[in-house]
């Protein structure tokens, strides 16, 4: 959705290694916004994008407007029913809506071969390969690893609108999260032990918890009995205003 950082970069670089044509979408959705959102202050900077973009090596950047992608009288959307309903899913009612019906409009229009994603959003992740199978769309939608600031946190761009304090609390979501793995580490296999060690860390950071789960990696369900390797530890805080997600695989 534009104000493109490093993270971003990373998911051009990997289409760059398996693709010879790379193009990049940029377009700030509003139907993955609730009423109470920030559709309206999300960050834009396109000039900038497209600098980084052409530095990378991007053949061409796709920047619709609104009546672009949803012509007037458009009322046809898309719904992956279970994995959207939950996490994020219900915190933002819609969202994944919105998201499930853009990124289909976006592969509708520029028929890629390849989708790369990041996994810092790893329930969008889910949500999109679920939308593309079940559809039999042919196109394979690669998973690309969390990029990380020099401090840990995982890059976003709403980042920016953390004042310098927020920032510092939210540096809690990444202690918890190595506090928990720490502990898997260490031979502790209860998932309601884990989430306490993260929820822990959220609360001495004086962050708002949204949720902190542990979750099965591909379906997206809980995890009630025993954690094991590649189980995800999934959070969503809130520093100030902002709404941060981040996520870590266990073992």
């Amino acid at each position: 959705m534009g104000a493109l950082h490093e993270g971003h970069l990373s998911l051009i670089r990997a289409a760059r290694e398996r693709a010879e044509r790379v193009v990049v979408s940029i377009f700030v959705n509003p139907l993955q916004f609730g009423l109470q959102e920030d559709f309206a202050h999300y960050p834009r900077d396109l000039q900038a994008d497209l600098e980084k973009c052409a530095s990378a090596g991007v053949e061409e950047v796709f920047y619709p407007d609104a009546n672009q992608m949803y012509p007037p009288g458009f009322q046809t959307h898309i719904d992956v029913s279970e994995l959207a309903v939950d996490l994020c899913g219900a915190r933002r009612p819609g969202h994944f809506r919105g998201v499930a019906t853009v990124v289909y409009r976006l592969f509708e229009l520029l028929q890629p071969d390849l989708a790369f994603f990041g996994e810092k959003d790893l329930q969008q992740l889910r949500v999109v390969q679920r939308m593309v199978l079940d559809l039999g769309l042919p196109i394979e939608v690669c998973g690309c690893p969390i990029v990380r600031d020099s401090d840990g946190l995982a890059l976003s761009s709403r980042n920016q609108s953390l004042s310098p304090e927020e920032r510092a609390r939210a540096l809690s979501i990444v202690r918890g999260l190595r506090e928990a793995r720490a502990a898997f580490s260490a031979g502790e296999r209860d998932p309601a032990r884990l989430v306490e060690r993260c929820r822990s860390a959220l609360q001495a950071g004086g962050l708002r918890e949204d949720y902190v789960e542990l979750r099965d990696p591909d379906s997206l369900r809980p995890v009630v009995s025993q954690a094991e390797w590649g189980s995800r530890l999934m959070v969503a805080a809130f520093a100030g205003k902002t709404r941060l997600i981040d996520n870590a695989r266990l073992g």
